[in-house]
């Protein structure tokens, strides 16, 4: 079970219920990442150890930027797709919300 699992119990049944995050990495050239994922901190183990996406195999010096929770994988896809059409700017803007700890809903 990931660090974003949450148990519920319905009628003597257990559930798992699974948040996703979507995660911005940036590594030592100042690109950024963007992804989803229900474990984030085992994603950037695997972003530094060159294991994950093909785009981040060829750095190994990521630090996330950028991490919000999403209730459920479809909407976790939208925000990731929403966030990748923005241009560097907003992406930065969203980083510098995020940093500040004010609302990211931009």
């Amino acid at each position: 079970m990931s660090e974003s699992s949450v148990l519920s119990e319905v009628e003597g049944l257990c559930i798992i219920l699974s948040m996703y995050s979507v995660y911005m990495v940036r590594n030592s050239y100042n690109d950024l990442y963007i992804g989803i994922t229900d474990n984030p901190k085992q994603r950037l183990k695997y972003h530094n150890e060159k294991r994950g996406a093909q785009y981040t195999k060829r750095d190994s010096k990521f630090e996330i930027v950028f991490l919000e929770q999403q209730p459920s994988l479809p909407e976790a896809r939208k925000r990731e797709i929403q966030i990748k059409k923005w241009r560097r700017e907003k992406k930065e803007l969203l980083i510098r919300l995020y940093k500040q700890s004010l609302p990211t809903k931009i």
